[in-house]
C-alpha cells in the first residue's frame, strides 16, 4: 500500500477480536520499524514495552480511558479488548523532551499495523502511576503512550465536514463509527507559488 491509502486505513479502532493472536515476534518487528524513525538531536530516548499476554493486557486495560466523545461508552467490553499493547516510554536520562519522538514513532507503528491488516488506537489518557506499578516501570522512564493493537471488530468511516461542523466522532444506530475530517480547502492555509 502507499502512504495515502495506509493513512486512510489507519483509524483509531476501539473494538477488537480479543483472542486474535499477535505474536511477540510481530510486536518486536513493529518496534524495530520505529527504531529507524527520526529523533530530535538523534538522542533516541524512546523505549518500548510490548505485551501480548492476556493477564497483563487486562492490567494495562484497567489503566486506560477510551473515547472521550462517546460519553456513555465505558470502552471495549470483554471479548473486544486489545490483543496486544506497545507502551512507549521516554528515558529521562537521555532527554526530558521526547513527545515529538513518541508521536513520530507511534504514527509509524500504526501505519505498519494498518499495512499488516490490523488496527490500533493511540492512548494518552492513562493512569500512569497505576500502570507504572502494575508493570514495574522504573522512574527513569516517562510513560508516554499506550498503543492498543488487535484485529478490528468495528468499521470506521471518514466523513468530510465543513469548517463549521463538529469534529466529534460518533456512532450511528448501526454501531458504525464516524470520524469527521475537515476538507482540504479548510486546512490549507496558503499556497505561495
Amino acid at each position: 500500500m502507499i502512504i495515502p491509502e495506509l493513512t486512510r486505513k489507519s483509524r483509531s479502532y476501539r473494538r477488537f477480536i480479543e483472542d486474535y493472536d499477535i505474536s511477540t515476534e510481530s510486536l518486536i518487528k513493529l518496534v524495530n520499524i520505529a527504531r529507524f524513525c527520526p529523533s530530535a538531536a538523534n538522542l533516541q530516548p524512546l523505549r518500548y514495552l510490548v505485551c501480548n499476554q492476556r493477564e497483563y493486557n487486562e492490567r494495562i486495560f484497567s489503566c486506560t480511558k477510551w473515547a472521550g466523545y462517546l460519553q456513555h461508552w465505558e470502552g471495549p467490553e470483554e471479548g473486544e479488548r486489545p490483543a496486544a499493547y506497545i507502551i512507549i516510554l521516554g528515558d529521562v536520562d537521555y532527554s526530558k523532551h521526547h513527545q515529538i519522538d513518541a508521536g513520530i514513532a507511534a504514527q509509524t507503528i500504526m501505519l505498519a499495523v494498518a499495512e499488516a491488516g490490523l488496527g490500533g488506537c493511540m492512548l494518552a489518557a492513562l493512569d500512569r502511576d497505576e500502570l507504572r506499578d502494575l508493570l514495574n516501570v522504573s522512574k527513569q522512564y516517562d510513560i508516554l503512550l499506550a498503543l492498543a493493537l488487535g484485529k478490528p471488530q468495528e468499521k470506521v468511516v471518514i466523513d468530510n465536514i465543513d469548517s463549521s461542523d463538529s469534529i466529534k466522532y460518533w456512532r450511528d444506530n448501526n454501531d458504525l463509527h464516524h470520524v469527521p475530517k475537515r476538507r482540504l480547502d479548510d486546512i490549507l492555509y496558503k499556497c505561495i507559488v
